[in-house]
């Protein structure tokens, strides 16, 4: 019999692991993490980490570096010369398996950095199988084009048996350490159907949880449980200096309500490796709008990320290529952030995808300043409003679903809210309330 042409398959056909439905995420540069840049130095790390309220740990790629064409003294970790192997600057495999396994006695879950895309000069595949890697107009070897990336070459996946080696060794990381999935570098510079493969076979070992470093739509059906919100970084970065407003901030998620799936994970964030040490910190990147654009990025649909060291309030730029260190101490902004991800795990309106509630507009007067909305699920509400802008507002909110009782999520106050009413918010304020 004939499927009907016209029944509508399932946007996303993947299934989520079911930790990930609350889950928050956080980034380890295990090299600038500690004095000793290790593993085991790391591991002492994680307690503090699952305290701070976080589920997964993505921790950069842990393979040896290539030396030809190298960047700075210890080059980037994104120029793989070995995927099977460890970096000795990190530690040992079973140092490695250790951090996973304690991570996992601590209930967290760990994802590895994986580069799929192109290789080191010298990878071990180089001299066993060039007739895997991409060829420029002369036939030789080509970095990815169009970027600085000379310390790498690009791989060719219109060869399968490329394709049968590089998930065979990603399965090796499931099967041998424990990883429980994989943040993929430049996933859209690889064919989706290679992506799709991996993660039939890689959840036939276990459930894994899939990462992309990209924005499409494609990604999520077979393959990626999250992709990247960097449209949501820049427009928020825009406002923050002046160049945008809220409009364009409605725009981000008038696109993850219509294009991106139902189910899909989107990554928010006000730092990773790349914003830190390319672009700036948080506090240079964000100034006055950080801490709303901190808070957005929990309450919104999304999974909120930590780079290593927001949470001590770090406010350098962490050389990329050579060795440095975060300064560790306690700041507000850790006490922020685990306050939010309590928030977050307690109230299903928060949760990641389809378990949690969409956002419903609330229109209010300064449109182009105060972002405003509610998330619910069954009974469970979250009310939140932010002015993005330099000078106090007081709005009047229009026909949303915002009329009844709330408390604020941070104080504890009552706070009634009906249609019509004024409502203000200091400069660059925000306000979350719950469900009363």
């Amino acid at each position: 019999m004939t499927a009907n042409p016209y029944t509508p398959r399932p946007a996303v056909e993947l299934t989520h692991p079911e930790w990930s439905r609350s889950a928050t995420i956080y980034q380890i540069n295990q090299r600038h993490f500690t004095p000793e840049g290790t593993f085991r130095a790391a591991e002492a790390h994680l307690p503090r980490i699952r305290e701070l309220g976080i589920d997964i740990v993505w921790i950069m790629p842990v393979h040896p570096i290539g030396e030809q064409n190298r960047k700075g003294v210890l080059g980037s970790p994104y120029a793989v010369k070995d995927y099977l192997g460890v970096n000795p600057e990190f530690g040992t495999l079973e140092d490695l398996r250790h951090f996973v396994d304690t991570a996992h006695g601590l209930g967290l879950h760990v994802i590895l950095d994986w580069v799929a895309n192109h290789t080191a000069w010298d990878n071990v595949l180089v001299e066993q199988h060039p007739e895997w890697y991409a060829r420029d107009w002369k036939g030789d070897f080509r970095p990815t084009p169009w970027w600085d990336w000379d310390d790498i070459i690009d791989l060719d996946y219109d060869n399968p048996e490329l394709r049968r080696y590089m998930t065979d060794a990603m399965k090796y990381w499931v099967r041998e350490v424990g990883f429980d999935g994989f943040r993929c570098d430049v996933a859209g510079f690889v064919p989706v159907d290679f992506w799709d493969n991996v993660r039939r076979e890689l959840d036939e070992i276990k459930p894994v949880f899939m990462l992309a470093e990209w924005e499409s739509r494609d990604l999520h059906v077979r393959a990626f449980d999250m992709t990247y919100g960097w449209s949501w970084n820049e427009t928020l970065h825009k406002i923050a200096h002046g160049k945008a407003d809220v409009e364009a901030l409605k725009v981000y998620y008038a696109w993850n309500d219509r294009f991106y799936q139902r189910d899909a994970y989107r990554m928010l964030f006000v730092s990773n490796h790349d914003k830190n040490a390319w672009e700036g910190t948080e506090y240079e990147q964000f100034g006055d709008a950080l801490p709303p654009s901190i808070v957005l990025s929990v309450v919104s649909e999304g999974m909120p990320l930590v780079y290593n060291g927001q949470e001590a309030g770090s406010d350098r730029r962490l050389v990329f290529f050579d060795k440095d260190e975060i300064e560790w101490r306690e700041d507000e902004q850790g006490e922020l952030y685990r306050s939010l991800f309590a928030l977050k795990k307690a109230h299903p309106a928060l949760w990641n995808g389809a378990a949690g509630g969409r956002m419903v507009r609330v229109p209010n007067s300064a449109e182009s300043a105060v972002l405003s909305f509610v998330r619910a699920v069954g009974e469970d509400r979250i009310f939140a409003a932010f002015n993005f802008s330099d000078e106090e507002r007081t709005v009047t909110l229009g026909d949303g679903p915002q009329a009844g009782t709330w408390r604020d999520a941070f104080t504890g106050e009552p706070v009634g809210l009906t249609q019509g009413q004024e409502y203000t918010l200091p400069a660059w304020g925000y306000q979350v309330l719950t469900g009363a």
